[in-house]
């Protein structure tokens, strides 16, 4: 389980995260969703170690982060792509497979860039690829280990609607080993997951399996319940301004 107590951060005078407390369970898919700028990268960074936050604690299976064994059973894909471009795909796997030790296969290597449909572009320069190549590299990378602890950030972005579908599918096959969660802004995607932690206004406005949110909602798709947030927030701000 991955847990988050109290998290939050500034950036100088602006407040990205506050009082943010949440759990993510094991062998669950968990959606991050918010609009742009609502903190989920900074949110995602502080639960890798990779952001230092001002109050709070993060924890992955007990262990406060951040802590270098867990990290190493940790898959993470970044929003932007760390590639190198004058390395071809399977040089990119071969150079991270390294990383964890030589303990990977070449069987796996192989096995993964098919995943991603990337086999017949194994050879080619990354500097070649097309975005939507480039992030299905990413991600591969991030599946090479087999993590016990999987974190996407917009994983599918560029990606094509039929490899999008098979990935997902890998992604549920994945679950029973592992702990995901993933950022994304396709609302179709937030729907598969199986609990959602919708982010606006520096914290975490609601939380629950997709579903569950709609009928407390009692609305028919997510866009709608961050419209009713917002609302909500209008509200609060017009009653603030009025009490004082």
């Amino acid at each position: 389980m991955m847990k988050i107590t109290d998290i939050s951060k500034s950036f100088g005078k602006q407040t990205i995260l506050q009082d943010i407390s949440v759990e993510i369970p094991s062998n669950q898919i968990t959606g991050l969703i918010g609009p742009s700028g609502t903190g989920k990268t900074t949110l995602i960074k502080c639960l890798m170690g990779m952001e230092t936050y001002d109050t709070g604690s993060v924890s992955i299976h007990n262990a406060t982060i951040p802590n270098r064994k867990v990290l190493n059973k940790i898959g993470y894909m970044a929003q932007s792509d760390s590639l190198y471009h004058d390395l071809t795909g399977l040089e990119n796997m071969q150079f991270f497979a390294h990383m964890y030790g030589g303990k990977i296969s070449k069987k796996s290597v192989q096995s993964t860039l098919n995943l991603v449909q990337l086999t017949q572009e194994q050879n080619k320069f990354v500097q070649h690829y097309s975005g939507g190549m480039k992030r299905r590299l990413s991600l591969a990378i991030a599946l090479l280990n087999r993590p016990e602890y999987l974190i996407l950030d917009e994983p599918t972005v560029g990606i094509d609607p039929v490899l999008k579908l098979n990935i997902w599918d890998q992604l549920h096959d994945l679950k029973k080993n592992s702990t995901l969660l993933i950022t994304t802004h396709i609302m179709d995607e937030a729907m598969k997951c199986d609990q959602l932690l919708l982010m606006q206004n520096k914290g975490i406005a609601a939380s629950g399996a997709p579903q569950e949110i709609l009928e407390t909602f009692q609305v028919s798709d997510i866009d709608q319940v961050f419209l009713e947030l917002e609302g909500k927030e209008h509200e609060n701000a017009s009653l603030n301004e009025t009490n004082l």
